[in-house]
């Protein structure tokens, strides 16, 4: 469902060049949540934004549903949900005028947008607040309004971003159940966070990223097993202590 092929990202700055992303290959099959993880920094954003094609590579490819962004950029951004860390709201809009607007956006037969607006509230707990403007709602509330208008056009790929960012407690544990969710409908599903603790309850897979390289790959019992260590966090740690680690894993 998502091909990474050799990707390179070069931000050019005067004399100096910034690699912010080193050819790193992955994919995400249908049903599977990959973490991609890794410090502020590490090139995750970038990667996510060369995926949904709003940023051109400078070298190699992604696909998403055997489109590729580089080439078909408008056939991507129909398949793929994003969620961010910031949520991104008209906050003039409610959240109900809004989730309408975006389902008209993407092509959404206004019947069907209203059925799922309707089973997203109720999944995500917003019909208390459904008619209330954005500007208005807290950081946790924005968030689940986000969440839904990601699901709106129920694309098969869903790209997050920091998606726990700035939440309480409760306001993560919508985020896991969101998750949860999206897994069971047979979504492919990439998460990006420097949360290793939400990572290890929210996904199937790993990548680890650092310094723009995808440094090791696999299920936590794979990396685990590569590592000698018990958990992602001091998988990690060993990894951004050795800065000349080039060790790739491949899938």
């Amino acid at each position: 469902m998502i091909r990474v092929h050799e990707l390179s990202r070069v931000f050019r700055s005067g004399r100096r060049d910034l690699i912010a992303v080193d050819r790193i290959s992955f994919s995400v099959s249908a049903g599977e949540v990959y973490g991609l993880l890794g410090p502020n920094g590490a090139g995750k954003t970038t990667t996510l934004r060369m995926i949904l094609g709003l940023l051109k590579p400078t070298s190699g490819e992604t696909e998403v549903a055997g489109f590729r962004a580089t080439e078909q950029p408008n056939e991507v951004k129909r398949r793929v949900g994003m969620v961010s860390a910031g949520s991104g709201l008209y906050q003039w809009l409610t959240p109900h005028e809004l989730l309408l607007f975006f389902g008209d956006l993407y092509g959404v037969v206004p019947a069907v947008a209203r059925a799922r607006l309707q089973e997203l509230a109720d999944l995500l707990d917003f019909s208390s607040f459904l008619h209330q403007r954005c500007s208005t709602l807290s950081t946790g509330q924005k968030q689940r309004v986000n969440l839904a208008r990601a699901l709106i056009h129920d694309p098969p790929v869903m790209l997050l971003d920091e998606p726990t960012s700035g939440l309480d407690v409760v306001g993560s544990q919508v985020v896991f159940s969101y998750v949860d969710h999206i897994r069971c409908r047979g979504k492919a599903v990439i998460v990006c966070t420097h949360h290793l603790d939400d990572a290890q309850r929210l996904c199937n897979r790993f990548g680890l990223l650092h310094r723009g390289r995808l440094q090791c790959e696999g299920t936590l019992s794979e990396l685990q097993e590569q590592t000698g260590r018990a958990t992602l966090f001091e998988v990690f740690s060993d990894l951004v202590r050795d800065d000349t680690s080039n060790r790739v894993v491949p899938s």
